[in-house]
């Protein structure tokens, strides 16, 4: 059985944009090694954003080395790129773009929630690329509640939604470089649940609402992170209530992880050279 290595909160809020008030969960600058190939966690909510004509969001900017996965609980996000790509999502629908060599990117709430307002929930995920495919070319993948597979959990424990990996045979739509699982998870109060996942990969629950034990002792609540150890092959989780939660499981790279902002390579080198190619408009275009 997986163990608990230890909970991470919130490093603290600030906005993104005027679109996105997060709880920074964690980051490239604090638990990199342990969460590898996850480097960072925003949490954008809950809110509630009333109607308006404005274009709330945060406007254009850069990304290399990794990939963003935007994944809607409440509310809509839109997204455009300059290799052209994008489009808006709604609640159960992820967005999953590969920065690569290099992406210019804006993220504005959808103009129909815009005009209707309600609720605002969202979590954004930074996902490591080896270093063999930081230069990758940029990609962009939209992926709707329905291309979503839905498998429930046995005794009516609830249900995972696999987003990337797989889970019961059933396989999520999201092509990855590396090896991974990024589950949307529901349990049901009072059940027990037990998951196999992958020895020696990290393994990571994020709860947005309910409560859950891991093993018989550590309660895990919302806006906290529970990062396992390593070894072991069995997740045990227990649903203290009805809980909503994020599972994440990966293979570590175990490569040096250099960030500067939206940037995040091997080396300052790469860095620099980032830097001076966003600087020079060698980013993709459209």
């Amino acid at each position: 059985m997986k163990k608990l290595a230890f909970i991470k909160r919130s490093n603290g809020n600030h906005w993104v944009g005027d679109g996105f008030p997060v709880q920074s969960i964690f980051s490239y600058r604090d638990i990199a090694s342990d969460i590898s190939p996850f480097l960072l966690m925003d949490y954008a909510g809950p809110t509630t954003f009333e109607p308006t004509t404005h274009r709330r969001g945060v406007g254009q900017h850069p990304h290399r080395g990794f990939e963003t996965v935007t994944i809607v609980y409440d509310g809509q996000v839109s997204h455009h790129d300059s290799t052209n790509a994008g489009g808006t999502i709604g609640p159960g629908e992820v967005q999953w773009m590969t920065a690569g060599s290099g992406i210019i990117h804006e993220e504005y709430h959808g103009d129909d929630y815009a005009r209707s307002g309600g609720p605002f929930e969202m979590i954004q995920l930074w996902v490591n690329l080896p270093a063999k495919d930081k230069m990758t070319a940029p990609g962009y993948q939209g992926i709707t509640h329905a291309q979503i597979p839905e498998v429930s959990l046995p005794e009516k424990a609830g249900k995972v939604r696999v987003i990337a990996g797989e889970y019961a045979g059933n396989t999520g739509p999201a092509k990855t470089f590396t090896p991974m699982n990024v589950w949307d998870v529901r349990l049901n109060a009072g059940t027990r649940t037990t998951f196999t996942l992958p020895e020696g990969h990290t393994t990571a629950i994020f709860v947005l609402h309910g409560a859950v034990k891991t093993g018989e002792v550590h309660t895990i609540r919302p806006a906290e992170l529970a990062v396992m150890q390593r070894e072991g092959n069995e997740l045990v989780l227990q649903a203290q209530q009805d809980t909503t939660l994020l599972l994440l499981n990966g293979e570590p790279l175990n490569e040096p992880v250099i960030g500067h902002g939206p940037f995040v390579m091997n080396s300052w080198e790469e860095i620099d050279q980032a830097i001076n190619d966003y600087n020079q408009g060698r980013f993709a275009t459209a």
